[in-house]
């Protein structure tokens, strides 16, 4: 039997890089943007984000690799609506309100996977299959006429493609761009078959814009990450592209891309660092050897939870390999987001609503978050 032949960039990929390495391209033409400080602060502002963005579009809600065992369920809280996914017994992924169909009550609380039988409620015991049918109703007796079929779990619209789960709890949606293009990014870059690492939700006290700021821009990276992540990455050597509303950027990583086949998948990732900035809200940045994924969720104007996993190809085999990622994780979770990205967002938050600095300036380097927002007011007008 022939081995599964090796993942491939897929042409847009290839393209961020051949416009990093192209030494014949024009030299930038700097502009400089500036955004009203408001945006970040008004709560009615907030709100339309919510009704407009977060309530319209598909929600990124993890990898795949959150839940992967089939027989296993998990909740969600994130977004506002009370979720619960199961995989059922063939592997299949549903989405389910997290509520009994009797009289509403919270059917489970597993922010960690578990597996079990049934979803059984915890207030009168009626008893759900992982395909969120209605299988017992103790007392059956004492609801004469009662059709089980019409009282199964609520379903969530939702799709799983490229090793992501995407759902709309509030409103249909268009999964279009996540099922397809998006998708296709990422199974290049082999998510769906990576192995979760590790998990970490941090409270951030800051307007959930500033945070995807954050990754929106290069300008930052030999400033703030001095410390810790800088000397892996030159100096604004970057390009970005949109996937429909979607971000997608590639930032070089020191060594540059000469001579670098870029159809050579491991030599390309070694030197470059692929980013993406999904609307509305989720972050993924693919690293060498691992892909860290975001998910940001608005709590209110100034507080927000974001939802950090880290993927790597397979669990660890040896202590050596426990080791190794266990010093990524503190690196990247640890420092460079939750002492450096996640603190300079609060910091910004607090200088803003000061109410002494009425706009923020964007530079060259920052042309992506000036874009971000040109796109977010876009979706929020139409």
């Amino acid at each position: 039997m022939n081995a599964p032949a090796a993942p491939l960039p897929t042409p847009g990929q290839i393209a961020l890089a051949e416009r990093c390495r192209d030494p014949a391209r024009p030299a930038p033409s700097w502009e400089v943007h500036r955004l009203d400080a408001v945006r970040y602060l008004s709560p009615d502002r907030f709100a339309r984000e919510r009704n407009r963005l977060f309530h319209r579009m598909p929600l990124c809600l993890g990898p795949s690799a959150m839940l992967p065992e089939p027989g296993s369920v998990l909740t969600h809280d994130g977004f506002g609506t009370p979720l619960l996914l199961a995989r059922d017994r063939q592997g299949r992924l549903r989405i389910f309100v997290n509520a009994c169909r009797h009289r509403g009550t919270r059917l489970l609380d597993a922010p960690q996977p578990v597996r079990l039988p049934a979803i059984v409620c915890p207030y009168h015991a009626w008893a759900y299959g992982l395909d969120g049918a209605l299988k017992t109703v103790p007392r059956a007796e004492t609801f004469p006429a009662l059709d089980p079929a019409t009282l199964g779990l609520v379903p969530v619209p939702h799709v799983e493609a490229g090793g992501l789960v995407w759902a709309a709890p509030f409103a249909p949606a268009d999964f279009t761009l996540v099922a397809g293009p998006l998708a296709q990014d990422f199974d290049a870059l082999g998510l769906p078959t990576l192995h979760l690492w590790a998990r970490r939700t941090h409270e951030v006290r800051a307007n959930w814009k500033l945070v995807m700021d954050a990754f929106l821009e290069s300008y930052h990276v030999q400033r703030l990450h001095a410390g810790s992540i800088a000397r892996f990455f030159e100096d604004g050597v970057t390009a970005g592209d949109l996937i429909g509303p979607h971000g997608r950027s590639a930032v070089v990583r020191v060594g540059g891309l000469d001579g670098v086949d870029l159809t050579d998948w491991s030599a390309l990732r070694r030197v470059v660092t692929f980013a993406y900035q999904l609307l509305p809200a989720t972050v993924l940045v693919a690293s060498p050897d691992y892909v860290n994924l975001m998910t940001i969720m608005p709590q209110a104007v100034d507080r927000t939870w974001v939802e950090d996993f880290m993927l790597i190809p397979a669990p660890p085999a040896t202590p050596e390999e426990e080791a190794h990622w266990a010093k990524s994780w503190a690196l990247l979770d640890g420092r460079v987001f939750a002492e450096e990205d996640f603190r300079a967002a609060e910091a910004v938050h607090r200088g803003l609503a000061s109410g002494a600095v009425p706009e923020v300036v964007l530079g060259g380097l920052e042309g992506g978050i000036a874009r971000f927002h040109a796109t977010l007011d876009t979706l929020i007008d139409a």
